[in-house]
């Protein structure tokens, strides 16, 4: 059913916490995995990944994670806004579902009520699984 899952990654708990169930999931539905960090030029929001030399370490951690479950991810490191990139990178390579943590690191620029997970289920060309 979920042929190719976006699993979008940033250093926050909520998107740690999210790889339990992004394990399973792709073992049960023999899944092809894309991790995805967006690194975040020219934010103002202290906490958003704005090296990508952390962002090239994020992802290959997060390889090394889900290789210990048995599952080869590939990774993608794009620039932009992150709920925008994450919508048209689940377009570009034909995801089936999203899964996302509830709350990640960033906020969009409009404030606390528009999260970037809110933001991405507004615009996603798939389903999007928040794992609160």
């Amino acid at each position: 059913m979920f042929k190719t899952v976006l699993f979008p990654i940033d250093e926050s708990r909520d998107s740690r916490q999210a790889v339990e169930t992004v394990v399973e999931l792709v073992k049960f539905h023999q899944s092809r995995l894309i991790l995805l960090s967006v690194v975040e030029a020219n934010s103002d929001h202290p906490d958003a990944m704005a090296s990508a030399e952390a962002v090239a370490n994020l992802l290959q951690n997060a390889k090394s994670v889900f290789s210990q479950s048995g599952i080869e991810a590939e990774a993608i490191e794009r620039e932009g806004k992150p709920a925008f990139t994450i919508c048209d990178v689940a377009d570009e390579i034909g995801a089936d579902l999203i899964i996302m943590g509830c709350r990640g690191l960033g906020l969009t620029t409009e404030g606390a009520s528009d999260s970037v997970t809110n933001r991405v289920i507004s615009l996603s060309p798939c389903p999007v699984l928040v794992v609160p």
